[in-house]
């Protein structure tokens, strides 16, 4: 998300394969208990040489009222739920048959609400990694769940977050927590989180 408020146009990989242990189908948020994973359940196969447009959501398991839940459980006190729990529930109502598709419209929204105003692109085919870092920065892989730190030009920026006094300020969680916490402020913090990016 950092990454959108230093350009006009954010160009996202529509045809790479699907990358298991990556934030595709994960965000973590900040819960009663601490730093809690929603995970999207994904229908059985090998999807690590899945197109990522290719890749369906599993609905066995009730996961889409498990998520609303905890969202409704870490954020119902957040300064900033009520503006926008109404549209955000409506992610989790929708059926969607595919992963991207769901993430696509979610971060379009989250784009939206935090007030960035570019334009959002699909890539028409796989860019090669050092190709695309020669035309514009390549970050597919810049945050991973397991080194979610490893980023000299992002230094998270602390806010009031719902349950600080009992964990402290927790970075790297998904952009609903500074949604709920900051409103329309959170693109500053992103900008300013990010600022190391592309220095002056």
């Amino acid at each position: 998300m950092a990454l959108a408020w230093h350009t006009a146009v954010l160009e996202l990989e529509a045809f790479e394969h699907f990358q298991k242990g990556s934030y595709r189908n994960r965000c973590h948020i900040a819960g009663p208990n601490g730093m809690q994973r929603l995970s999207i359940p994904l229908q059985q196969g090998k999807h690590q040489q899945t197109p990522i447009r290719e890749v369906r959501i599993a609905y066995q398991e009730p996961w889409r009222q498990v998520h609303w839940r905890s969202i409704q459980a870490a954020y119902g006190n957040a300064p900033f739920y009520d503006f926008y729990a109404g549209e955000l529930e409506g992610f989790y109502l929708k059926k969607y048959a595919f992963l991207f598709d769901f993430n696509l419209e979610l971060l379009q929204f989250l784009l939206k609400k935090t007030g960035w105003s570019g334009e959002t692109r699909l890539t028409g085919e796989y860019r090669v990694k050092g190709l695309a870092e020669n035309l514009s920065g390549d970050f597919r892989d810049a945050v991973t769940p397991k080194k979610p730190a490893n980023l000299p030009w992002f230094t998270p920026l602390p806010y009031p977050q719902v349950f600080a006094e009992r964990h402290g300020f927790l970075p790297g969680l998904s952009t609903l927590d500074l949604l709920f916490c900051q409103g329309k402020n959170a693109g500053n913090i992103l900008l300013q989180s990010s600022e190391n990016l592309y220095p002056a």
